[in-house]
């Protein structure tokens, strides 16, 4: 059987004190590999920082052009960072995120993704392409051989409530059945979140159940190396 590799990607990373605290938990004594940053974001700075002292740690962007919460319906839109259909302005807000990245990391990213995956449809879809091309780095679905797999995650499509698929149990479950190659697997660890993210106290179970033992005994039996984006890239 060919070799399976997991690179585990914390998304949201400069978010809040509190989603900073359970990256860095969730890298330190978990199984979490990369992070996505945040680069407009208060606490973006103080994320940077400690990032840039964790040589193992893979950091890329986290290309944020808006958000949205939950409230016991659909996904709500809560602002925009720019239009979603101006090409031009997107085009413009994309290439600034990339270039304060360079400014608060000293280093380009190592990979590209987007908040709520915008870059899934046209125009962002092109622009964080074209950038991923231009810095030579992997784009969350758009690289071939490295596979997304976004299981590990408390939410229905429609934002509705799905506890289960972050315990322990699912997570050691989804793990079995990876297929062979690279596979990135999406989360969204915190401590305390204050940021009046929707999903604040789900991000709590997440660093809990990525730093449990059992875990990595998974990988360990399943034969599946750790990897991060970083040496995807080399």
């Amino acid at each position: 059987m060919s070799a399976r590799r997991l690179i585990v990607n914390a998304d949201d990373l400069g978010l809040s004190a509190g989603v900073n605290h359970g990256i860095a938990r969730a890298h330190e004594h978990g199984i979490v590999t990369s992070a996505s940053l945040l680069v407009r974001g208060e606490h973006a700075p103080a994320a940077a920082a400690w990032a840039r002292t964790r040589p193992r740690l893979s950091v890329g962007l986290h290309v944020d052009l808006g958000r949205w919460r939950y409230a016991g319906t659909p996904w709500i839109g809560a602002f925009e960072e720019v239009p979603l259909d101006d090409a031009a302005a997107l085009g413009a807000e994309v290439a600034a995120q990339v270039e304060r990245f360079g400014a608060l990391m000293g280093y380009a990213p190592t990979h590209l993704d987007s908040h709520r995956h915008t870059h899934r449809a046209e125009p962002v879809h092109s622009i964080v392409r074209e950038h991923g091309r231009r810095l030579g780095v992997p784009v969350r679905e758009l690289t071939p051989g490295l596979r997304y797999e976004g299981g590990f995650f408390a939410r229905e499509p429609d934002g509705s409530p799905a506890q289960a698929a972050i315990s322990v149990d699912a997570l050691c479950a989804l793990l079995r059945t990876l297929p062979p190659g690279t596979t990135e697997l999406g989360c969204h660890p915190a401590l305390a979140d204050g940021s009046g993210s929707s999903y604040a106290a789900e991000r709590t179970v997440e660093t809990a159940t990525l730093c449990d033992a059992r875990v990595r005994t998974t990988l360990r039996e399943a034969g599946i190396e750790l990897r991060s984006m970083r040496d995807w890239a080399a």
